[in-house]
């Protein structure tokens, strides 16, 4: 059981380590449910025969400790030399390989749910959701909002709140699903969606805006221009960059791009069935629905609304919209 354990503590470091230096494409999701299901087996062997037997062996170690006890009472030697609890402390004792790997089930088990079926913290790594999320920002997502899903399948197995309008959500990158996106929601299945003019319509009606203060962005040492834009349910402010134009250049070839018409003013979608329009906040600087195309219903990972950390600036800490 020591070499089998080493090869497959030697596996998982091998694929972490391939997986930092970019050597494979790894799939956190999958590796923590390996992780639970290899832990977890060590654990039920553990309980079930590994440590029975590692009783049984102390009980009859104290059992033959007595009756030489007794024997040498009888030839008239008093006191015995023998340290029976230590010689039953190493007997009971679990081994490294029962250590790392049934001793760390109960944690692994319950990082594996909590982040399966409630809470998935995520990391802010660009600036396309500024200014309602902060390149640091350490973020909660909750995962059942949406409707519960089993992991790594991310088959939905309970109806849950379809996503709204004015959601910030975290999903599978279309593209490239191995990788998790953050965006907020501007259209949902049915909806036709135009940005023409860096000006945002929803069937037609014209979302209200209204100018904010500059915003001065203290990575590119720029200002600008800042708006709250009224969702209906959510207001929030989004940023747009007098330096950019208002076309879409080099738009991907994506499923559904016949419901899109491109043009020099923007682009207009009728979003399908079971599918949804992403835009990032940071609108001239987001790679969105609008390069890549519709976040299919599977893709969705869950709501965004809580910042829990940065790092940088404890003032950040707090709710969202």
């Amino acid at each position: 059981m020591q070499a089998l354990t080493s090869f497959v503590l030697g596996a998982f470091v091998a694929y972490v380590g391939a997986w930092y230096f970019g050597m494979v494409e790894g799939n956190f999701a999958l590796l923590l449910f390996l992780a639970s299901v290899v832990t977890g087996v060590y654990w039920l062997a553990e309980r079930f025969y590994f440590l029975p037997q590692r009783r049984k062996a102390a009980a009859e170690l104290e059992a033959q400790t007595k009756r030489r006890n007794d024997e040498l009472v009888k030839l008239g030697v008093a006191k015995v030399d023998v340290d029976l609890a230590e010689a039953k402390g190493k007997l009971l004792a679990q081994p490294w390989w029962l250590d790392w790997t049934a001793g760390l089930f109960p944690v692994i088990i319950a990082v594996f749910v909590l982040r399966s079926f409630l809470f998935e913290p995520f990391k802010i790594p660009s600036g396309s959701m500024i200014p309602t999320l902060m390149v640091g920002d350490l973020i909660l997502v909750n995962k059942y909002h949406y409707g519960l899903r089993l992991p790594v399948l991310n088959t939905k197995i309970t109806a849950g709140t379809p996503p709204q309008r004015g959601d910030v959500m975290v999903f599978r990158y279309p593209p490239r699903p191995s990788l998790d996106y953050i965006k907020r929601v501007v259209g949902v299945p049915g909806d036709e969606v135009a940005y023409l003019n860096k000006r945002l319509t929803i069937n037609g009606q014209p979302l209200a805006t209204n100018a904010l203060p500059e915003f001065f962005d203290e990575d590119t040492m720029r200002y600008f221009k800042q708006f709250e834009e009224d969702m209906g349910t959510v207001k929030h402010k989004l940023l747009n960059d007098d330096a950019r134009p208002a076309f879409i250049p080099g738009a991907d070839s994506f499923e559904f791009r016949d419901n899109c018409r491109y043009s020099v003013e923007g682009v207009v979608c009728k979003v399908p069935a079971g599918h949804y329009f992403m835009m990032g906040d940071n609108r001239d600087n987001s790679l969105d629905s609008r390069y890549w195309g519709f976040v299919p219903e599977k893709n969705i990972v869950g709501k965004a609304f809580f910042v829990w950390m940065n790092f940088g600036n404890l003032k950040r800490i707090g709710a969202f919209n």
